[in-house]
């Protein structure tokens, strides 16, 4: 079977990847599980939060964007990020500059979250074409006190913090400039190249979680909202009903998308969260992101008299919702 870019299958991940996992240890609390951004190991009276991702698909911010998105993993369990370690593969040709810009930037987008750079590796790789940095964060909690994206329970609402595809759409202005300067106004461009700075969801969760009542979180990263949302149902084993008049996507993601015929629902969505939250909670964490500076919104309910997803679309029409095959990014990249 050839893969497409991206996220492999989930069946792929279960026949194969999760019958290679080496040795048990009972320090193992969760490992590797589809839909689950990271692992849980207890040592002691201390839970250990840990969680892997490359950035493969960005260039220009791509020192930043690693500590961002593990940082995010780590943070969607409701623990604070706080070490990572770090492995940077450079292009064939690569020179110091790029070492520095992307250490710089990794340097700072660690300062502002608090998190310390403990150690990783640095090379560079014959017939590679563009850098990948690929990060392991750590977190540390308490015994039991975490939530996981598998732990929706039936009834519970999804809330979607920001919009959809926030790190689809920085990432199309600054690498897709030349393009995309020729269809958007500077001050469009602009503000496209401006979510950068809203890709990090460690507030977000943090915020959600130490207002009680948050039962699961996940962030759609590669496959954006609509494969985010499927992670955390499959994760669950519960059904899902999404509303998609309710899914905010920003001007400037519509008209990206737009010019490069794409799916905003299935474009990488770092910088958005996904929390599933009892009823009862809802409004209140709704109005503590609020509070924060955060927009938030309900936009499905989980179900377990549903099979899987479904979306109730803008004109109350009920279809099975799209699983994506492969993230949009890369077929705005190929264009």
């Amino acid at each position: 079977m050839k893969l497409q870019p991206g996220k492999i299958p989930i069946d792929i991940l279960q026949n194969i990847v999760f019958k290679n996992l080496g040795a048990p240890r009972k320090e193992v609390v969760l490992g590797p599980a589809a839909g689950v951004d990271g692992a849980v190991l207890e040592i002691g009276d201390q839970t250990v939060i840990s969680s892997m991702d490359p950035i493969t698909g960005a260039v220009e911010h791509i020192g930043f964007e690693a500590v961002i998105v593990n940082a995010n993993d780590v943070a969607t369990f409701g623990v604070e990020p706080a070490f990572l370690f770090s492995c940077i593969m450079l292009p064939e040709g690569a020179d110091s500059q790029m070492v520095e810009n992307i250490t710089t930037q990794m340097d700072i987008a660690a300062k502002e979250l608090g998190i310390a750079i403990v150690g990783g590796h640095c090379e560079s790789v014959p017939n590679l074409v563009s850098p990948i940095v690929v990060c392991c964060m750590i977190g540390l909690a308490k015994k039991g006190q975490y939530v996981t994206a598998a732990g929706a329970r039936a009834g519970d609402k999804l809330i979607l913090t920001k919009s959809a595809g926030i790190e689809g759409t920085a990432i199309l202005a600054t690498d897709r400039e030349d393009q995309l300067s020729s269809v958007l106004s500077e001050e469009m461009l602009r503000s496209a190249k401006g979510f950068y700075s809203q890709i990090s969801v460690v507030k977000d969760a943090l915020t959600a979680y130490r207002t009680g009542g948050v039962h699961a979180m996940h962030d759609p990263t590669e496959g954006g909202i609509f494969n985010g949302v499927y992670e955390m149902a499959d994760a669950a084993g519960l059904g899902l009903r999404i509303f998609e008049e309710d899914i905010v996507v920003k001007p400037e993601t519509l008209e990206i998308c737009r010019y490069f015929a794409i799916d905003p629902f299935q474009l990488i969505s770092s910088g958005a969260l996904l929390i599933a939250a009892d009823p009862k909670a809802t409004l209140k964490i709704l109005e503590t992101l609020k509070l924060q500076g955060i927009s938030a919104m309900v936009i499905g309910e989980f179900s377990n008299n549903l099979k899987g997803c479904v979306l109730q679309t803008k004109n109350g029409c009920i279809q099975t919702l799209p699983r994506p095959v492969t993230d949009q990014l890369w077929t705005a990249l190929s264009r």
